[in-house]
This record gives C-alpha cells, sequence and structure tokens, in this order.
C-alpha cells in the first residue's frame, strides 16, 4: 500500500523554493541569537488526553512543529502522536526534532523551540504545511516568510502557545495544535514519499541501533511484545508525558550531507545545514531487522524514495516513522 506518493505538478511552488534557496546562500550573518515568541500565556501546559479523532478522508496541510530535545525538554509531550519524526543536528553537536501530524492531533505538543534553515529544504515536500516554531535568527525570518509554508511563531493575539509553570524558559513553550487546523488533515497530507506494506526479503536481525551525534545519540531497541522500537535518547529511556515509552514502528537511519550553514547562534557556533534532497544510502529498521537501502529526492518539492538493492520500493512498517539524519561517513 502507497501513502502520500501521488500529487499534482507543483513547478510554480519549485520555482519559488528555487529562489528561496538562492536567497539563502546569499544571506550571510555575523552573529544572531534565535528570538522568543512573545505571545505565550503564562498558564501551564494544555491538558494531554483529549485528541482529536483521524479523519483520514480529510485535506488540508500538516502540522510541523519543532521540539527541543536537550535533557532539560524532556519528557516532551505530544511526539507519541505525530505520524513522523524527524531528528536533525543542530549547533553544538546536539540535536533536535521535527514532528509532522496529519492522522491525529494531540492536545498539547513541546517544548516548542526555534526552526533552522534546512527545515525550509525538509518541509518542501508537503503542501504549504503550517510550520510551528518559537523563533529564529533575525536574517532567517525572511526566508521562512518567503518559504512555501504558513509561519505560526507565537503572537501577541495568539492563544495557540501556552507556557509551563514547571519548566524554565526556554524549555517551557508548548502549542495548542487544535487553535491551528480545527481537524487533522489525514492521510493524503502525507506527501513524504514512504511506501507501507509487506517487509521485503532478506534484511538482517539488528535488535539494536544507535546513531551518534557529537554531543547527543539515538538509540532503538526492538520490542517483539510491542512490534515496536522503543527509543532511548543519549542513553535515557525516551518516554512520554505519561511515563510510556516513545517506539516508532520504523526508523531510518538516512544518511546526508551535512555542511555549515549561513547561520550562527548567538555563541558563535555554526548551524548546520542538513540537505535532504538529492540521493544516498540509508538503513530502514523494521521489525526488528535491517535493511539496507537507496535515497532519493529529486527536488525539494518531491518526497523521498526508499528502495532496496534491485530497485524495489522498500516498504516501512505500520505507523510511526522515525528519520535520524547521520552524516555519510
Amino acid at each position: 500500500m502507497q501513502r502520500g506518493v501521488r500529487r499534482g505538478t507543483r513547478m510554480r511552488r519549485e520555482r519559488r523554493y528555487a529562489a528561496l534557496l538562492t536567497a539563502a546562500v546569499a544571506v550571510s550573518l555575523a552573529a544572531a541569537g534565535c528570538t522568543a515568541g512573545p505571545g505565550a500565556k503564562q498558564d501551564g501546559r494544555a491538558p494531554e488526553p483529549e485528541r482529536s479523532p483521524s479523519a483520514a478522508a480529510a485535506s488540508g496541510p500538516v502540522l510541523a512543529v519543532k521540539v527541543d530535545n536537550v535533557h532539560e525538554a524532556r519528557p516532551q509531550t505530544g511526539l507519541e502522536a505525530a505520524d513522523v519524526v524527524y531528528a536533525e543536528p543542530v549547533e553544538a553537536g546536539l540535536s533536535r526534532l521535527m514532528a509532522i501530524y496529519a492522522t491525529e492531533l494531540p492536545a498539547s505538543v513541546g517544548p516548542v523551540r526555534s526552526a533552522r534553515e534546512s527545515d525550509l529544504e525538509l518541509l518542501g515536500q508537503f503542501d504549504r504545511p503550517v510550520l510551528a516554531f518559537s523563533g529564529a535568527q533575525s536574517k532567517l525570518l525572511p526566508l521562512i516568510d518567503e518559504a512555501p509554508l504558513r509561519a505560526e511563531p507565537p503572537g501577541e493575539d495568539s492563544d495557540a502557545y501556552v507556557r509551563a509553570g514547571d519548566r524554565q524558559a526556554p524549555h517551557n513553550l508548548y502549542l495548542r495544535p487544535g487553535e491551528l487546523l480545527r481537524k487533522p488533515s489525514g492521510d493524503a497530507a502525507l506527501t513524504t514519499g514512504f511506501t507501507y506494506g509487506k517487509a521485503p526479503a532478506g534484511g538482517r536481525a539488528e535488535p539494536t541501533r544507535t546513531v551518534r551525534y557529537p554531543s547527543a545519540s539515538f538509540t532503538f531497541t526492538w520490542s517483539g511484545s510491542r512490534d515496536r522500537w522503543l527509543v532511548s535518547m543519549d542513553g535515557a529511556p525516551a518516554r512520554t508525558a505519561d511515563g510510556g515509552r516513545l517506539a516508532p514502528a520504523t526508523v531510518v537511519v538516512q544518511h546526508v550531507k551535512v555542511r555549515e550553514s549561513d547561520f550562527r547562534d548567538f555563541r558563535g557556533s555554526n548551524s548546520p545545514y542538513v540537505e535532504s534532497v538529492g540521493s544516498g544510502q540509508a538503513e530502514v529498521l523494521r521489525d526488528g531487522r535491517a535493511y539496507d537501502a537507496t535515497w532519493k529526492r529529486g527536488a525539494a518539492a518531491d518526497g523521498t524514495t526508499f528502495t532496496t538493492g534491485d530497485g524495489e520500493p522498500l516498504n516501512f512498517a505500520e505507523g510511526q516513522v522515525w528519520v535520524v539524519f547521520a552524516g555519510t561517513s
């Protein structure tokens, strides 16, 4: 079964996005910090249990949320409801997450943090996605405004964000997705290029896999009783807000070129740029086994395909997918 691989021609959006990337290359930044959203209310997190039902037949944009992933931000809220979670390197060798919601909207997601330049390329695969983020470096903000997406940072007149009283800033900003989207948009919005179905033949037994960044790590351990990969981050179990385990059905370790961007954080550390357009190698983890794959994404408006050695689509298991961007060796 395929999900999210059919879309109309989007040449106009590709041209616009190409112009955006050209502008990004021209930007130079001596030093700039990440701006915090001013409009968050100091009334605590939204309640977690209530969630909107799935609406697979609905149409509309995906919701993409930039989620903090340092120790002070854990456990995060709402990650278990995401259809796809992208893990990306950021400054100082740390990591950050981008959670994509199409089939379910949790009551709360967070902590929400700032956007990066390569997020714009990654989000080009979706049709005008809604991007929730807490701010960005000042010279990146015009590029976000020009990108083919709906930017939703905190604002003075927004009810979408709240601040938790039991955490310190900047790790206490939470999004209420229902304030941005009335209902989930459904499977049709997930134009990722992924295919789902029966596992290919072959592969190798791999009960655990670790991906390391300079100052962060992700470990995925197969649980046969749950048919899921249990996530650990920086050596500790990754838990949900109610104490459960984050547990995707499929994990993709996608080897990409990671280069310096034109931006630096307020400490002077360069922001890595993840090149998600192109091709390369990957490992797909499902059903307790690892499958070598080739990934390909021809343009920013395209999804990413994963194929086996004989060129056939490499199906993912039904359920949540984590994509961990790892540098090429």
